[in-house]
């Protein structure tokens, strides 16, 4: 079938369109090629057909959507951002941008998407308290995080936590305008999906890195910034204490999540989410630990320093993909982070 990747001349997006074309798919690319995702311009294989235009412009979407059988829809603005500021920017090419798109879709007769999703909306992650069972902890407070207290307490007693996995019926609670904006998007496909009976799928994705990844923004995830002071010889910037919990995936793992979201039988006229991680948590300390010794250093710097806007332990469990699709990631930790060390990065000279 012909597949229309959003987002598709990006980290994630391009990795996507080489596997849907490896795995005998037509693949067409939108992309706006924005400055703050593409430095340089990237390379677009030849056997793509390639569109420049910005999804949240009606006129273009609908023409790129001639002939398509499936949309696997990246298009977003990612990150946690800078400050509160960045909050416009982040509602209108994500949730603007998707409407337009589904709109679009809605007129035409596509009615396959894969959408682009994210753990970021379940906010903190499982934990379990000995004397209370399941908690969900309340926001982070800045004077705990001040204090270097960084680990969540139960709400009920303030004793110590046990940080678990999270399934996809989890409550949400997205805490910070990146997540929101994911949730936003995964209500707009649902909504679609129910007035189109189309078949909607959402891959959230976990902390994704691999070669490719952008250099030098202030948007880009962890994997990516201390992949990029090391390639500029200074030390990984660690935050907080370095024992945030994450689950890192490889993105040939994460495109391979999407070719088989396509092959999905699930039911029309609702969204089925999918997690979509390795299965093995990491520590960010740990994570910048292995790719400064497979970069040949220097060592990372822990700074105590934080975000507001973070979550301190956010890992799932990827049962319901392997069970559903017979997705499951190949690419191991070590493996992974050795070939990242001396991975290109997009926009790097």
């Amino acid at each position: 079938m012909l597949v229309l990747v959003t987002g598709g001349a990006g980290f994630i997006g391009s990795h996507i369109a080489t596997a849907l074309a490896k795995d005998g798919h037509g693949v067409r690319v939108l992309d706006a090629l924005l400055p703050a995702a593409h430095t340089v311009p990237p390379d677009i294989a030849p056997d793509v057909d390639f569109v420049r235009a910005d999804v949240r412009d009606p006129a273009a979407v609908e023409e790129a959507l001639r002939g398509v059988d499936a949309v696997c829809h990246q298009a977003a603005m990612v990150g946690l951002g800078k400050d509160f500021g960045d909050a416009p920017d982040y509602v209108s090419c994500n949730d603007l941008g998707t409407a337009v798109l589904l709109a679009a879709m809605a007129r035409g007769t596509v009615r396959r998407l894969v959408l682009a999703g994210s753990m970021v909306v379940y906010g903190e992650g499982r934990y379990d308290c000995a004397r209370h069972g399941t908690v969900r902890p309340g926001p982070r407070h800045v004077a705990d995080l001040d204090a270097g207290r960084f680990e969540p307490r139960c709400p009920h007693c303030g004793e110590p936590l046990d940080p678990g996995y999270v399934d996809e019926d989890a409550p949400v609670d997205p805490r910070n305008v990146y997540a929101t904006t994911k949730l936003a998007q995964e209500h707009l496909a649902a909504a679609w999906a129910r007035a189109t009976d189309g078949t909607a799928v959402s891959l959230r994705y976990h902390n994704v890195y691999g070669p490719g990844m952008p250099r030098d923004t202030p948007y880009a995830g962890v994997a990516a910034l201390f992949r990029s002071a090391l390639a500029r010889g200074e030390s990984p910037r660690v935050f907080e204490d370095g024992g945030q919990r994450r689950d890192f995936v490889h993105v040939r793992d994460v495109a391979a999540a999407n070719v088989a979201a396509l092959g999905s039988v699930a039911a029309p006229g609702v969204l089925r989410a999918y997690n979509v991680g390795s299965g093995t948590p990491h520590t960010v300390g740990e994570m910048a630990t292995a790719l400064a010794a497979r970069h040949g250093g220097p060592a990372p710097v822990v700074t105590g320093e934080y975000r507001l806007g973070d979550v301190r332990h956010i890992t799932a469990s990827s049962r319901r993909i392997r069970d559903e699709l017979g997705w499951s990631a190949t690419i191991g930790f070590a493996e992974g982070m050795a070939e990242f060390a001396s991975a290109p990065l997009r926009g790097a000279s």
